[in-house]
């Protein structure tokens, strides 16, 4: 096990309301991401998965950072925001990029808890769960935002999980 049940932050669902309910289950998502990439040094977090993959839990927190900002800064407050760790030349550079550099890591780490933080901000201040963005062919509500960011990150974590079981034979809980 990663972490004793008696020190995980995360919970066991007990929330109440539709904002609650999917903003504490898209928490709980993004501490599971934190809890599978725990304790790795950078060249273990930049391990990628089996070739030709570009796949690491580096990768991962990368693309999840530029998740977050397309999601909530871009669809939801419609802010003309340039993209986190991609180009059009490099398309997926959030994986290509992700290489064993402590700076990189922290850089990452550091964006990632950024767009969090907006993220997590804009929900707990947007009047409803009807809001709706502009994700271009027609208007999304927060809540299917929301559900989309849950399915995102915990199709990611199970990537996570066997990535980390490959680095240090450690398998998630």
């Amino acid at each position: 096990m990663f972490v004793h049940p008696d020190e995980d932050t995360r919970t066991d669902g007990g929330f109440r309301g539709e904002r609650d309910v999917l903003a504490g289950y898209l928490r709980d998502q993004r501490l599971t991401l934190e809890l599978k990439c725990a304790g790795l040094d950078p060249e273990a977090l930049a391990r990628r998965s089996v070739a030709p993959s570009d796949l690491s839990l580096l990768g991962l927190v990368r693309h999840l950072a530029g998740v977050e900002q397309y999601w909530f800064r871009k669809v939801m407050a419609g802010q003309d925001v340039r993209r986190h760790y991609r180009t059009e030349e490099e398309p997926a550079g959030e994986f290509t990029g992700a290489v064993a550099d402590p700076e990189l890591v922290a850089d990452a780490w550091t964006t990632w808890r950024a767009e969090v933080a907006f993220a997590e901000q804009f929900v707990a201040q947007a009047p409803g769960m009807d809001v709706t963005g502009d994700c271009g062919d027609e208007p999304m509500e927060l809540r299917e935002v929301l559900v989309h960011m849950i399915e995102e990150y915990a199709r990611h974590n199970g990537h996570a999980d066997f990535l980390r079981e490959r680095v240090d034979g450690r398998v998630g809980q």
